[in-house]
């Protein structure tokens, strides 16, 4: 690669971060001035409009019969976090982990829950441990896409359909981007800023029947913060999941999401967000197959993330530098295009190897996808030209 040229074409929105992530196209701060700032959430307008957040995700993903949705506090952790305490504990666990999250979910499960019979089935970044090894007679925990690692379940036929146990899902950057199979779940939760595009600091939490009547018959013996607490004398509290939030939620951020949930009703639908997601994924996933340069991070075909690219540099020069050095190269390639106000936020996770991430979720245009492309070569090409200086 020696063409040191600036591209002609820029992407006319340079957000390519994997969270926060892009707003929707169209999106401008006007569409918000519906919020109900100044009023409280338990007033009667707050809680319809926190009831049709709810209402407009439950019609969204098309969640089956019996299955309720609510509004929680901390992003997907919060939610994810709640659903660990409050559900697990009442039989073994087995607990997966090939990213970031994953692990800390690892973490949470062994050493701050005081459960029995614990297995942890982890994986190396770029690939999925073994998913034939996992007990559906023990609750399981797992995501569903690994946002620092780009690698995804393939499916959700490995998940047994008259399972004992319940399975969690942080799905938090699958949902409303890549199918889920209902049936198969029993817990899952995500993040407003995620797929959709929306504000910080809510998460959702979706639970099924079997989920639901593990909580009225199960106590775990541990002390449970308010935060997590979705039961009340013995039963569901059901008020969580009409629209009355555990603690006072941003009714701007709510405004954001019910925004975005138009947006999305107005394109088509789910199906039209996860096709928008698989064209933005296959025009990055295309240009790694004609650049000799950059690999994807993900090892096997089937488990590439249409949402979260992550991509490692395997030019041999680069390859033949110290991991030190290395990282710095993808650090610079990231900060040069981050300087020119082209892609923002595009580096590796901190916790992963070196390389570079990509959202191409639904909220991305293919066109920006593909004005990135030539960007990134020439990124490269001026990375390379450096290290040739610096010999």
């Amino acid at each position: 690669m020696t063409d040191l040229n600036k591209p002609a074409v820029r992407p006319a929105n340079p957000h390519f971060s994997c969270g926060p992530c892009s707003k929707h196209p169209g999106w401008k701060l006007s569409n918000l001035s519906n919020a109900l700032l100044g009023r409280s959430h338990r007033a009667k307008d707050g809680k319809a409009r926190l009831k049709l957040a709810i209402d407009k995700t439950k019609s969204l993903l098309g969640l089956p019969d019996g299955y309720v949705c609510g509004i929680m506090p901390g992003s997907d952790t919060g939610a994810f976090e709640a659903a660990m305490w409050s559900l697990l504990g009442a039989r073994g666990v087995d607990v997966l982990a090939w990213e970031s999250f994953g692990s800390v979910w690892v973490g949470d499960v062994v050493k701050q829950l005081p459960i029995a019979g614990v297995r942890k089935f982890e994986a190396d970044f770029g690939y999925l441990p073994d998913l034939a090894a996992v007990d559906f007679g023990r609750d399981v925990v797992f995501t569903a896409n690994g946002t620092t690692s780009g690698v995804k379940i393939p499916n959700y036929d490995w998940i047994s359909a008259d399972r004992e146990g319940l399975t969690l899902v942080d799905a938090t950057s699958a949902v409303f981007a890549q199918p889920v199979d209902w049936e198969k779940v029993d817990c899952l939760t995500f993040s407003w800023q995620k797929v959709m595009g929306g504000e910080a600091a809510h998460g959702m939490l979706i639970l099924s029947p079997r989920a639901i009547e593990r909580l009225e018959t199960y106590t775990p013996p541990w002390p449970m913060p308010k935060l997590f607490r979705l039961t009340k004398s013995g039963k569901l509290n059901s008020a969580i999941f009409a629209g009355e939030t555990i603690n006072t939620p941003s009714m701007l951020a709510l405004e954001d999401y019910l925004d975005a949930l138009a947006w999305a009703e107005g394109i088509g639908g789910l199906g039209a967000l996860n096709a928008r997601a698989d064209a933005n994924a296959k025009t990055l996933y295309d240009w790694v197959e004609r650049t000799a340069w950059v690999a994807n991070l993900a090892v096997d075909p089937a488990t590439l993330s249409n949402s979260s690219v992550c991509l490692r540099i395997v030019d041999p020069e680069v390859l033949g530098l110290s991991e030190d050095a290395q990282a710095a190269f993808a650090k610079s390639i990231a900060a040069m295009l981050e300087a020119e106000g082209v892609a923002y936020d595009i580096g590796s996770y901190r916790d992963a190897p070196s390389g570079l991430r990509i959202w191409t979720g639904s909220t991305v245009e293919s066109s920006d996808v593909e004005a990135l492309l030539p960007w990134l070569d020439w990124a490269f090409a001026q990375a390379k030209a450096g290290l040739a200086q610096a010999a």
